[in-house]
């Protein structure tokens, strides 16, 4: 048995038959999507891993884009994650799991903004694909706030920590993406001249938002 075949077993192991049931009827990305988009966006730093998101119905985004990279493994895609980031202190990053399907690269995501989640594999680049994002990721004060992404971050150097079991092991995860070369979206000529989100874009952009789990701008 391959080291990536023996953790996506062990994984599977930790679930109830009732779990494991549920985990199979997860599908295709756009069900794995669907799982996230009901459960709660929780206030507090806690992270918790896959199997700890499945169980508690709880998930934020690194949570969520965990889960959803554990979920596309099972599917035969490779847990690839891609951190999208603001300026220090303007906003909250936010985590994707990406995959392709027929060269073409898609997501999915949980967010408090209802226009940071799914994407359709329709994207040509990894680039294109980020600049989706560009006009939802804004904080609390209508500012757009993208300015880095990452490049594909696979988990699978993860697995000796357990991260699709173990919190320890998303913690070190979030540890990690603090030291990763970032690159830029936008010049910052360019984000000078950003306008603010029009109210009607704020409205549609946090619907059944979670007040709690908001960031706030330092």
């Amino acid at each position: 048995m391959s080291r990536v075949a023996a953790s996506i077993q062990q994984f599977d192991q930790s679930f109830t038959p009732e779990e494991l049931a549920f985990m199979n009827s997860l599908r295709t990305p756009a069900r794995v999507q669907a799982f996230l988009d009901e459960v709660r966006y929780p206030s507090g730093d806690e992270n918790r891993s896959p199997r700890e998101v499945l169980r508690q119905r709880k998930a934020h985004c690194l949570d969520g884009g965990l889960f959803a990279a554990a979920a596309l493994r099972r599917l035969g895609f490779p847990p690839l994650i891609v951190d999208l980031q603001p300026d220090p202190g303007m906003d909250d990053d936010h985590v994707l799991a990406v995959f392709k399907i027929d060269h073409y690269w898609g997501a999915v995501a949980k967010s408090n903004y209802s226009g940071l989640r799914f994407r359709e594999p329709v994207y040509r680049s990894l680039r294109e694909l980020v600049m989706s994002y560009f006009e939802d990721f804004f904080n609390v004060h209508g500012v757009k706030t993208l300015r880095f992404y990452t490049r594909p971050i696979n988990l699978e150097r993860f697995d000796h920590l357990d991260w699709m079991n173990t919190s320890a092991g998303v913690d070190s995860v979030e540890v990690y993406l603090k030291t990763v070369r970032l690159l830029p979206v936008i010049t910052p000529a360019q984000a000078a001249l950003l306008s603010s989100m029009d109210q009607r874009s704020v409205a549609a952009g946090t619907l059944g938002i979670n007040p709690e789990g908001t960031y706030q701008p330092k």
